[in-house]
């Protein structure tokens, strides 16, 4: 079966099954194209609230599927790669989140959006990269737990330096494979490219940067930007989104490392099979989605 046809196929099970089908910016093109919603976390997560069809294809990582679960109990969360798992999302513990309470009585656990249920039920409110820094600025608590990414969690730290923010020491390996050497040795041969970066980089890239943003914030940027030439400091899958909102422009990827294995996982053929056997399923219930959907809703709530 060719790609069309396939393409087809999985159109037509979607209307048998009431399906919508989200994708983040990260996975494959030909899936991005056959998405109904195509979007960073944030915007996935506003669409799997708010959207009518009784089940939702998550073309992401598993936290993602996680999430849609927790804010819709109601849907069935389809999840066509259940072994894409997150490596960072795993980078924190319950021990190390009670420790921080019992060190700081006034702390607000704040927990990005790529995090397990497990964890998400341990927070206090739900960030993502677009959103962070917006919201840590409008809670009351001084002292912050960031969780998991130590790197997001500085960059929040830098914005709002009137809060006590402690890091976590999670990490994103495709974004902390880009090193500041790469980037100089691309903009030796590309030397009217503007550097853009996401805060999940490492310090000396987000220094570096000419520009840095959320993954939406990415591409709105080489969207309106003058330059012509961008090294993109970010996972790669971002160029299909890029070169449809600036064709005539030409991007640069240097990291050793600037593919996500996990989200690369997600194919067109796994999308068909997942719709034809309702399976593999996300799904949080009972007390731990109670718990995790709190900080979920709340960040929603404040992020307006």
């Amino acid at each position: 079966m060719d790609t069309n046809e396939l393409k087809q196929e999985i159109r037509e099970l979607c209307k048998q099954k009431d399906a919508v089908i989200l994708a983040h910016y990260y996975v494959n093109g030909d899936i991005q194209d056959i998405a109904d919603y195509v979007g960073d976390s944030f915007y996935l997560a506003k669409v799997a609230k708010n959207n009518p069809h009784s089940t939702i294809v998550f073309c992401g990582v598993t936290f993602m599927g996680e999430s849609a679960s927790i804010l819709n109990p109601e849907k069935t969360v389809l999840m066509p790669a259940a072994d894409a798992v997150c490596p960072m999302a795993l980078m924190v513990s319950k021990e190390d989140i009670a420790k921080m309470r019992a060190d700081y009585p006034d702390l607000a656990v704040v927990c990005y959006i790529n995090s397990m249920a497990d964890v998400k039920a341990l927070a206090d409110i739900c960030v993502t990269s677009s959103n962070a820094v917006k919201i840590v600025k409008a809670l009351p608590n001084k002292n912050i737990f960031f969780i998991p990414d130590g790197n997001l969690g500085r960059f929040v730290a830098e914005q709002v330096p009137e809060k006590n923010i402690i890091l976590n020491k999670g990490f994103c390996h495709v974004h902390t494979s880009i090193t500041s050497r790469a980037i100089e040795e691309c903009f030796r041969q590309h030397e009217n490219a503007e550097i853009i970066a996401h805060p999940e980089c490492t310090q000396e890239v987000c220094d570096m940067a000419d520009f840095l943003g959320s993954t939406k914030e990415l591409i709105e940027y080489v969207a309106k930007s003058d330059a012509q030439e961008f090294i993109v400091c970010t996972e790669s899958g971002v160029l299909h989104e890029m070169q449809k909102v600036a064709p005539q422009k030409k991007f640069y990827f240097v990291g050793a490392k600037q593919i996500c294995p996990n989200m690369k996982k997600l194919t067109l053929e796994k999308i068909r099979d997942c719709l034809v056997a309702n399976s593999p399923v996300a799904k949080v219930d009972g007390e731990l989605r109670e718990k995790a959907s709190a900080p979920l809703d709340r960040m929603l709530e404040l992020a307006k």
